[in-house]
């Protein structure tokens, strides 16, 4: 099976940040949460690669802690959006037609009616900024998007001869969904997961932008590019470099993303033959 080209692509862009975001856990040039002022707003150097920030900071150091905190964010909103979502998508699929299909699908709709940013104010409201907050903001969100992609394609599983073989044989529903219905649609959840998880870094960015995520001193894209808005037109590259690390992981992921649709999708491949 040939490998997509954007998979590649993809697949090195978001392996280079994850290696630093890796790194990062282990070692950075210089302390992020220490403020330097005499050494304020300089330009690249031996000492300072990237140049210091308004508060004397590596701005180096910054984007590679800030690249931890936004997959870290990304990651585990994920997580709660697979976690649940995947099972209620299973057990509407299940349940099609009947009350339970309903209540999962239109609980789904519900949530949808507010997007991340506004379940995000709400959290924030009652407990306060945090980037756990975030999380759970971005992966509330996530949940009705995984149910949906698993009802789609679960539906259409149960109709098929083994699956009526399986209910003859004498299997529950639960039984069947684990072991017949979930291997086979794991390539879209894990499709979907890509996806969604270039969005976690959006959305990350956006909360933290707003102050609704990490807050100080935890480094983040998004309150790097708050925190530069001021000077954009003196020293725009405090503003450059972190909108580019964001812009190119969110493309990283959406080209692995494609190309792993692509390659796990036999009728696509055949399609572009």
């Amino acid at each position: 099976m040939k490998v997509q080209r954007s998979l590649i692509i993809g697949g090195a862009i978001s392996l280079f940040f994850l290696a630093l975001a890796s790194l990062s856990l282990l070692w950075v040039p210089h302390e992020v949460t220490s403020l330097a002022i005499a050494n304020r707003l300089q330009g690249p150097s031996a000492t300072y690669l990237l140049g210091t920030d308004q508060f004397g900071r590596d701005v180096l150091s910054l984007l590679m802690v800030g690249a931890q905190t936004s997959i870290a964010v990304a990651v585990a909103a994920i997580g709660i959006g697979a976690g649940i979502g995947v099972p209620l998508g299973l057990l509407a699929a299940a349940q099609h037609g009947r009350f339970g299909d309903e209540l999962i699908m239109r609980g789904n709709d519900l949530i949808f009616a507010f997007p991340a940013l506004v379940i995000a104010i709400l959290i924030t409201a009652t407990y306060g900024p945090s980037a756990f907050n975030a999380i759970l903001a971005i992966g509330i969100f996530n949940i009705p998007v995984f149910a949906r992609v698993t009802r789609a394609g679960a539906l259409p599983l149960w109709t098929l001869d083994y699956i009526l073989a399986a209910r003859v044989a004498g299997k529950s529903k639960f039984r069947i969904s684990l072991e017949h219905i979930l291997p086979n649609i794991l390539n879209l959840i894990i499709v979907q997961a890509t996806i969604q998880f270039s969005l976690g870094i959006l959305a990350e960015a956006a909360l933290s932008y707003v102050g609704l995520g990490a807050q100080p001193p935890t480094p983040s894209w998004g309150r790097m590019l708050a925190e530069a808005q001021t000077m954009i037109y003196t020293h725009p590259m405090l503003a450059i470099l972190p909108g580019a690390c964001i812009m190119a992981l969110v493309l990283g992921l959406n080209l692995a993303g494609d190309g792993l649709r692509d390659h796990l999708d036999p009728r696509l491949e055949r399609a572009l033959k």
